[in-house]
């Protein structure tokens, strides 16, 4: 059964980089450039896993986070957040996601976090 992954992420240059990445290791990908369309649409694709940026042009990933973290339906899914303009240990003082991955980030690494959150 393939693994499916919602990447909320804004930048289209990142986004062709981890769905290549992310394709590559047979995952499944659905991609939301921003939170109202991401809420409008992730729990339709049935994800087994969140990948989330923290910059968003209409909000902030790691606010999204808790709220999944405090919604019943989504409280145990796996969530990797992303950011190049938050450390760990700011983002982990905010959310209570499973990882964090800061960018730019190493590809091996990469794939070792997400695969390590969703097997």
């Amino acid at each position: 059964m393939t693994k499916r992954i919602c990447v909320l992420e804004d930048n289209d240059d990142i986004i062709e980089i981890i769905g290549f990445i992310l394709e590559e290791e047979h995952y499944e990908v659905k991609y939301f450039k921003n939170i109202q369309d991401f809420k409008k649409g992730a729990n339709a694709f049935r994800a087994n896993l969140f990948l989330l940026d923290v910059m968003l042009p209409d909000g902030n990933g790691l606010d999204l986070c808790c709220e999944l973290k405090a919604n019943k339906e989504t409280s145990n899914m796996p969530i990797v957040m992303m950011s190049a303009n938050f450390s760990d240990a700011e983002m982990r003082s905010r959310c209570n996601a499973e990882d964090y991955i800061n960018k730019p980030f190493d590809i091996d690494d990469f794939v070792s976090r997400v695969d390590a959150q969703i097997h």
